[in-house]
């Protein structure tokens, strides 16, 4: 076992948080402990700080620390040993290891190639390969390309497979339960990435690495809403994956929460490329706010929005989901809900290696806390330059 070190002479003051981003101290502690462990400037064995060291470093309560540590220890990356403080939790993968990773979207979605980075570089995992097949440039072809990609990876019988579910395909309920049949059989491990494959809210039988997309769902409503907006709309794409459902079903719940009962279904399915499309969203709800299933629909929503010569946010608020890079540099700033992908691929190597570990395991959901990160479009600006008045 690693000798664990001391930090009181090391310890040093984090980086100030933005303040347009609203960064709780339990959040900065959080973020700094588990980039101090992604790093490897942590390393299995080491010790933390005490929550005394971390409550005078972060200005913050004890409370708020350990909460923090908590939450570092219900996602598997630290333990706590009575009488010896909290460490970082040990992964060490058997030698030989050879892991799957089937994503069909990896070329189509910006947050997977984080997530897959956050694998690669964990310091408490290191397989000796990660096995992929080509980005694509398409859903057809991504469907095509999982498929055979599943069949090669039980033929190579590799330890464990990485999957995230095909989405925005009119097939994709079916492929995806081929491959999941497919690994069954093969008896190949695997984390689901991101989603599961079953409809919301069912769950299939393998663990999940992922975010709580009810919970962000709610957060993304909310924002708006206590901002004094009331006539809200969600946009999502047909044949999503079920994450979007779970946002909508937070969307609902922060919508109940704030007393707002809308006069017709809030929940619009479409292409907010397709002009038709948003011109009866529009015409039809008149949205103040809307909510986006993720900062792609948000991004192509906004730009058909301002060709109609739609002010955001002045006329139109607007929320995204997974703070993807491209976000603040829309023509409007995009107020989105971040998503931690690297924390997503760690936490989801260290799930899997855990699984060959301890395969009678009851099957989990492990959730990596998001955060509200606030940009222009949400017209939070307003209300405070309102308030100056």
């Amino acid at each position: 076992m690693a000798k664990p070190r001391k930090f009181a002479s090391n310890l040093t003051a984090p980086p100030e948080a933005d303040p347009g981003q609203r960064v709780t101290k339990h959040r900065r502690v959080y973020d700094h402990l588990l980039a101090d462990i992604q790093s490897g400037q942590l390393k299995p064995g080491d010790r933390l700080p005490s929550e005394a060291e971390l409550g005078r470093l972060f200005e913050a309560s004890r409370i708020t620390v350990a909460k923090a540590v908590l939450d570092l220890q219900r996602i598997g990356l630290v333990t706590r040993r009575p009488g010896a403080g909290t460490h970082v939790q040990g992964r060490h993968p058997v030698p030989g290891h050879t892991f799957g990773l089937l994503i069909p979207e990896l070329g189509l979605t910006e947050i997977f190639e984080p997530i897959c980075r956050g694998m690669m570089r964990t310091s408490f995992a290191r397989p000796d390969a990660l096995l992929w097949g080509n980005a694509s440039t398409s859903t057809r072809e991504a469907a095509k390309e999982a498929e055979q990609m599943v069949h090669s990876f039980i033929a190579q019988k590799v330890a464990g497979v990485f999957f995230a579910p095909l989405e925005l395909n009119g097939e994709k309920d079916s492929i995806n339960r081929r491959i999941a049949r497919a690994l069954e059989r093969a008896q190949i491990p695997v984390v689901l990435l991101d989603r599961c494959y079953m409809p919301y809210p069912e769950r299939s039988a393998h663990d999940l690495v992922g975010v709580d997309n009810r919970r962000a769902g709610y957060m993304a409503a909310a924002h708006l809403l206590g901002l004094g907006t009331r006539q809200l709309a969600f946009i999502g794409e047909e044949h999503s994956a079920n994450t979007v459902d779970a946002r909508i079903t937070g969307f609902h719940e922060a919508l109940r929460r704030f007393g707002v009962i809308p006069d017709r279904n809030p929940v619009w399915r479409g292409s907010p490329e397709d002009e038709t499309f948003v011109r009866a969203m529009i015409e039809t709800a008149h949205p103040e706010g809307v909510v986006c299933a993720s900062d792609l629909t948000a991004a192509r929503l906004m730009q058909t929005l301002l060709s109609f010569g739609v002010r955001i946010p002045e006329e139109v608020r607007i929320v995204g989901m997974d703070d993807v890079k491209y976000a603040s540099l829309l023509p409007v700033p995009l107020t989105t809900i971040h998503q931690d992908c690297a924390g997503i691929g760690a936490v989801a190597m260290a799930t899997m290696l855990e699984r060959l570990e301890h395969p009678e395991l009851p099957i989990r959901d492990v959730l990596v806390p998001v955060r509200l990160v606030v940009r222009r479009s949400c017209g939070a600006h307003l209300e405070r330059s309102s308030r100056e008045l």
